[in-house]
């Protein structure tokens, strides 16, 4: 009996070491506290401790995280959909309204114009709409969320550490699934990958320069080989999956970006 005991007291710490995850609002705000431990120990600050208290369930990334119907699409449809000839049109005019700029992105990080401009006018049309959605709270929903909470948690954690650093605060608006800023970032890879390329001490994610060179920062540290093709089949293809998940999304860029370079 004794020995029992002793087994299950070892036993029961490493139950009560996580708050479940959970399908709905009951049992969220449990979540946030033990969660708040975890983030603790990953290296969270006081405000991004009070960035999580403060999240709020954010029913609208739940349901849009239920209903991706786009990445369904055709490739054709999909591009139709997401506006590719505008993109192209507008991405050839920002290129040679400002070459210098694309330029000195590409000799720093070896990405070409093409790419850029393309994943920043798919993600929020060159800056005109980054989101609706409180980053912090959409993040944490996500990590709570029994989908796929394994994926989000690394992001939740970035999201609070980009609160402590000053990138973002509790007020900061993105995307549904918690993406920031002109391109987009998962706060995971933002944290990771960002670059202040203005020089004023901060990574600012609303800022087209820190936004731009963090985007093409990720794409040389995921593996880009400077002057080599990037269409499918061709050694940066592979790079720019690891951008987005979706092949339609993957298939879209390539298309687009050899057209605005072309």
């Amino acid at each position: 009996m004794l020995r029992f005991a002793i087994i299950l007291a070892l036993v029961l710490p490493s139950f009560a070491a996580a708050a479940p995850c959970g399908n709905t609002s009951n049992g969220f705000d449990v979540w946030k506290q033990d969660f708040a431990k975890q983030a603790k120990r990953a290296g969270v600050k006081k405000k991004g401790l009070q960035a999580l208290a403060q999240s709020q369930y954010a029913n609208r990334t739940i349901a849009a995280d239920r209903n991706q119907k786009s990445f369904k699409y055709s490739l054709d449809k999909f591009m139709r959909v997401r506006g590719a000839d505008t993109i192209v049109a507008q991405g050839r005019k920002r290129k040679a309204r400002n070459p210098q700029f694309y330029a000195a992105l590409e000799r720093q990080y070896g990405v070409p114009s093409g790419v850029l401009i393309a994943i920043h006018g798919m993600e929020t049309g060159f800056g005109n709409f980054m989101g609706d959605s409180q980053v912090v709270s959409a993040i944490t929903t996500l990590a709570y969320d029994c989908r796929r909470s394994e994926f989000f948690i690394p992001h939740a954690i970035g999201a609070l550490k980009l609160v402590d650093q000053g990138s973002i605060t509790t007020a900061t608006k993105g995307a549904k699934h918690g993406e920031l800023g002109h391109t987009q970032f998962l706060p995971g890879n933002a944290l990771t990958y960002g670059v202040d390329a203005t020089g004023d001490g901060r990574v600012d994610f609303y800022n087209m320069t820190d936004a731009l060179a963090s985007t093409a920062n990720f794409l040389r540290q995921k593996g880009w080989k400077p002057g080599r093709g990037y269409q499918p089949g061709q050694p940066n293809f592979r790079v720019i999956q690891q951008w987005n998940a979706a092949s339609v999304y993957q298939q879209s860029i390539a298309i687009m970006a050899a057209r605005i370079d072309g």
